[in-house]
């Protein structure tokens, strides 16, 4: 039997606390033993740390051998440490990641899986916005071949099984003194190989096609909001749902109105006499005609709020505000009988003075 003195903490080798999970023992090692595996660092002493990390989670990856580490400080090993067979910096990248990504060995599994999901854009007038409407969007998406209905082979025929994994989706790989199961790199998982596939999808199983539905769009909708129609996206993968298909609205200016939220602001523009006397007037709205009531003494800017005269809330729940504002135009060019009024009508008004003093 071989006693062997211990060189370094191995917690401390593999940078975990004491009283880590085998989990993040496993990750820790892991990232290690790619960082300063030789085959790939260069720098001194990336060997030997390389053999240190090995050694410590040799002892720490076992139970037994780590409750005696953590008791006495050591460990007695029959015949020393055994060595990985790591031949070169493929083999730990296999060991770490299987060449598929999937950690240790475990296999990559055929999960189903949801489709991609695709989007489009959409122009809308202000009206259409406001009010709702219905418009036909052309998606293109993948979808199952027509033929040989997502199989791949052509019709009358069916896939056969892989002869490498004879159907598992798996094959035995040796990397030292372990074995591991990796993805079979023939028929990719699938455990069947299609030898006489669709002419028309030619072995997909899937073909790209361009689909015209049908987008009933609600109203109140607003400039770069999104609709989403579940499953109009393309295919799901081994036996998985179709994705969902987004469409985002751009909608174009009004020539009166000007959209705040759900309210709308339409700007009034009217001249000194309304609205130093006040007057009545009509003014536009999404429902056709308004009247409005200009009281005496109107102030440029002032707001006429009509309640629920606004666009409708996307969730169909009321209305928002119809909002006018009054604006009073300063006339540029007056005939002399003008004139005279407002001169006239200067000498009875008061002056108004700026303040001077600071």
């Amino acid at each position: 039997m071989k006693v062997m003195a211990i060189k370094q903490d191995y917690y401390e080798v593999l940078g975990v606390p004491r009283n880590a999970s085998d989990d993040e023992i496993k990750r820790a090692f892991r990232k290690l033993a790619f960082q300063c595996h030789p085959d790939r660092n260069r720098e001194p002493g990336a060997e030997e740390k390389f053999k240190e990390i090995n050694e410590a989670y040799q002892v720490l990856s076992d139970p037994e051998k780590r409750n005696r580490y953590d008791r006495y400080g050591r460990v007695d090993v029959e015949g020393g440490f055994p060595d990985f067979g790591f031949g070169g910096l493929g083999d730990i990248l296999e060991f770490v990641f299987d060449g598929f990504g999937t950690p240790f060995g475990r296999t990559a599994q055929r999960v189903p899986q949801k489709g991609d999901s695709l989007q489009s854009h959409l122009a809308l007038s202000f009206e259409e916005a406001v009010f709702g409407c219905s418009k036909e969007v052309e998606i293109p998406r993948i979808e199952f071949c027509p033929s040989c209905h997502g199989i791949g082979s052509a019709p009358g025929t069916n896939p056969e099984t892989c002869p490498d994994c004879r159907g598992t989706g798996q094959v035995k790989r040796a990397f030292g003194r372990y074995i591991n199961l990796i993805t079979c790199s023939r028929c990719g998982g699938s455990g069947t190989v299609i030898s006489n596939p669709c002419s028309q999808c030619r072995g997909r199983g899937k073909i790209k096609v361009k689909r015209k539905i049908k987008v009933t769009i609600p109203a109140g909708v607003d400039n770069g909001q999104r609709l989403r129609l579940d499953g109009e996206g393309s295919a799901g993968l081994y036996g998985g749902p179709p994705g969902d298909f987004y469409v985002t609205f751009s909608v174009k200016p009004h020539n009166l109105f000007h959209r705040d939220g759900s309210d709308i602001l339409y700007e009034l523009f009217i001249n000194f006499a309304q609205a130093a006397l006040g007057d009545e007037v009509r003014v536009p709205s999404l429902d056709g005609k308004a009247d409005l009531k200009i009281p005496p003494g109107t102030q440029n800017g002032k707001i006429f709020r009509f309640k629920g005269k606004g666009i409708p809330y996307v969730d169909g729940k009321g209305r928002g505000d119809l909002l006018v504002k009054a604006a009073i135009i300063t006339p540029q060019h007056l005939d002399k009988n003008q004139r005279r009024l407002f001169e006239e009508l200067a000498k009875v008004l008061p002056r108004t003075e700026p303040p001077l003093d600071v």
